[in-house]
């Protein structure tokens, strides 16, 4: 059972030439997923400041997700595999410290969003829209994080 995929092989689309643009379109797909992610936290508290239903405490996760989303994406890949970079603050152990916070802020402000969804909305039993879109929020800042961190390697599109 241990090698049951490997013989698996994906469909080649070969109208589309991901090596020329998968820059882009990795820019463009994180892009989209983090004006999502602001665009729905954003239509929540226009929606639900007025009847207090949404405290604006619950933003501070999408805050910190954002910086957290700026902290990973300053780092190329090539500092953290130490590609030629020796300069810089503690050089490739500083990149490595600097993403493995940002991840850490990043996993940090997803986990405070679930527990916003079900400690202040779902067990009182309460209209859960606010809380839904504070955790979506964060779920599609993360997943643009990856997305752009990860989708313009180009061992994965290879």
């Amino acid at each position: 059972m241990a090698g049951f995929l490997d013989n698996f092989r994906w469909p080649e689309f070969e109208c589309i030439d991901w090596g020329e643009s998968r820059n882009a379109v990795a820019s463009i797909v994180a892009g989209v997923l983090f004006f999502t992610g602001w665009w729905i936290i954003i239509d929540a508290a226009v929606v639900y400041s007025k009847n207090g239903e949404l405290n604006p405490a619950f933003h501070t996760c999408g805050v910190m997700s954002t910086v957290a989303f700026f902290m990973i994406n300053a780092v190329s890949n090539g500092q953290v595999r130490g590609d030629g970079y020796s300069d810089g603050c503690l050089g490739r152990t500083g990149a490595r410290i600097w993403l493995f916070v940002g991840f850490m802020l990043m996993f940090g402000s997803l986990i405070a969003s679930m527990w916003i969804l079900f400690g202040a909305y779902v067990v009182l039993k309460v209209n859960v829209y606010p809380g839904l879109a504070v955790f979506f929020q964060n779920a599609l800042i993360f997943f643009s994080s990856l997305i752009y961190k990860f989708g313009r390697t180009e061992e994965l599109w290879a």
